[in-house]
């Protein structure tokens, strides 16, 4: 009996032993890979249109249309322009933006970071043209991506607690930072790239918000589980350690397959909380089906070892039955 006692702890000692060389590999090869992504050449200046824009008189107006002549609309008279760089309130405005942005270095790095990492997984990727600018607090378009052109309004990263923001919901506000730049520059990609031809029931509107934070998790490593996914610390924690009651609701409730547009409300959109319609609504963060979309997926590129932008384009029926997804305990 001894015997065998000792032949199962040697045997656990050797499994042991397997799963943490294993892990050591896994670890030097991404330390490897990250090493080759910091190589790739990215060069690009971050145009201050701000700046420039602050700094301007009537006469320089014709000047600025020459230089970004995509941000002046032909239908705008060159008067209103003439009456926005005289406006006190769009000045200050600007002073605020100049004051918290006097420099963009740590921006600058970790969009140097995105686009190391774009590049790698996208030979085709060309660096854009980066240009800094105001929108009068739009918060719903931060930032614009397109093929040529990354477009950050700045007046939307003044801090949660900013003056201008006074209007906003706090659930808002929270992600209106610096440190929330680059992962909204990296989602605007991760639309760009992700494919999926259905997003009727839940379960396909949970993976699919679920291949965008798995694209950050790529392209930006570098930053927080919490900064991708827009979450506080106490939030982030409280979703992961509320995984397996959150996953057992929405089986229970026969939610995966429902095409109710409501759940998208519930627990996709942007929200304070989500709504189980439970005494413990107001301790969740809202978009916890963004949340469990991306553990799905999570387990599925774990499971498979497939590249990330194979993963993005396969369909959420395949994600969701081979990743065998079992949620933390």
């Amino acid at each position: 009996m001894l015997g065998l006692k000792m032949f199962y702890v040697k045997l656990m000692r050797i499994y042991i032993i397997l799963i943490l060389g294993l892990f050591f590999v896994s670890c030097d090869d991404d330390s490897k890979q990250e090493k080759e992504i910091a190589k790739i050449d990215t060069n690009f200046i971050v145009e201050r249109f701000d700046k420039a824009f602050l700094e301007a008189e009537p006469k320089d107006l014709l000047k600025l249309k020459q230089a970004y002549p995509f941000l002046f609309s032909k239908h705008v008279p060159d008067s209103v322009w003439i009456g926005r760089i005289t406006d006190t309130l769009q000045n200050e405005l600007l002073s605020e933006v100049k004051k918290t942005f006097s420099e963009f270095k740590e921006v600058k790095e970790e969009l140097t970071g995105l686009f190391q990492h774009l590049k790698y997984y996208d030979k085709t990727f060309s660096i854009p043209r980066v240009i800094t600018l105001t929108n009068d607090v739009a918060y719903r378009d931060k930032t614009i991506v397109n093929d040529s052109l990354v477009l950050i309004a700045l007046d939307n990263y003044l801090g949660a607690e900013h003056r201008f923001y006074q209007n906003i919901p706090m659930y808002i506000t929270a992600n209106m930072k610096k440190n929330q730049i680059v992962s909204d520059v990296a989602d605007g990609y991760a639309k760009k790239y992700v494919y999926q031809t259905k997003r009727k029931s839940f379960i396909e509107e949970m993976i699919y918000f679920g291949k965008l934070l798995y694209f950050k998790d790529i392209m930006i490593p570098f930053k927080t589980d919490a900064e991708k996914i827009g979450y506080t610390e106490v939030q982030i924690n409280w979703a992961e350690a509320n995984e397996s009651p959150i996953w057992s609701h929405f089986i229970e409730k026969e939610l995966l397959y429902s095409s109710d547009n409501k759940l998208s409300s519930r627990f996709i959109a942007d929200a304070p909380f989500s709504k189980f319609y439970l005494e413990f609504d107001n301790e969740s963060p809202g978009r916890l089906g963004q949340y469990i979309g991306w553990q799905i997926v999570k387990a599925y590129a774990e499971r498979t070892g497939e590249d990330v932008m194979k993963i993005i384009e396969t369909e959420p029926e395949e994600i969701f039955r081979k990743s065998k997804f079992k949620p933390k305990k």
